[in-house]
């Protein structure tokens, strides 16, 4: 269906507000999405302060190169939609985790990270970054760790001279 030029004012509006809030911009194919699973992700992102917005390539394309973050040939296949937030890394990981559980129904193609362009490689591996939280108890667990090997030592010291005082 034609949108007519006062729509596509409004839509490059929109996606250039959009750029230029956005801390992170994920670009995805969501080919053989059907509703019920397009719901379900935009009430999922929606729990996370992350937000879905599907537009017209050639609209996308215009914003890109206007806000000169995209390359003469950054083409995508496919229906494509963006999804964007304030987080650096939330964006990327919910995507990356809804493409999992759906059979990789949603494609990441790539994306805007720190007002950079980055193809879609490299928007997976941010995606795989764990989030805060367990960040935070791999980090405890590195810290304890030498002091857990430290404490078995000196049990086992313990139980060693523990036994040579029985023997006696």
């Amino acid at each position: 269906m034609a949108i007519t030029k006062e729509k596509k004012k409004e839509i490059i509006s929109k996606l250039k507000n959009i750029f230029d809030d956005a801390k992170t911009i994920v670009f995805v194919n969501f080919h053989g999405l059907g509703v019920g699973d397009t719901t379900a992700i935009r009430k999922e992102l929606r729990k996370n302060g992350i937000s879905y917005f599907v537009a017209k390539k050639t609209l996308i394309g215009l914003v890109l190169k206007d806000k000169k973050m995209g390359s003469e040939n950054t083409v995508f296949d496919g229906e494509l939609g963006i999804v964007y937030g304030d987080d650096n890394i939330a964006p990327a990981r919910e995507v990356y985790r809804f493409s999992k559980k759906h059979n990789d129904k949603l494609k990441i193609l790539g994306g805007v990270f720190e007002k950079k362009f980055v193809n879609g490689e490299q928007m997976i591996e941010l995606a795989q970054i764990p989030d805060m939280l367990a960040l935070r108890g791999q980090f405890a667990n590195v810290i304890n760790s030498p002091i857990q090997r430290f404490v078995i030592a000196l049990n086992q010291i313990a139980q060693n001279r523990w036994s040579e005082i029985i023997k006696t």
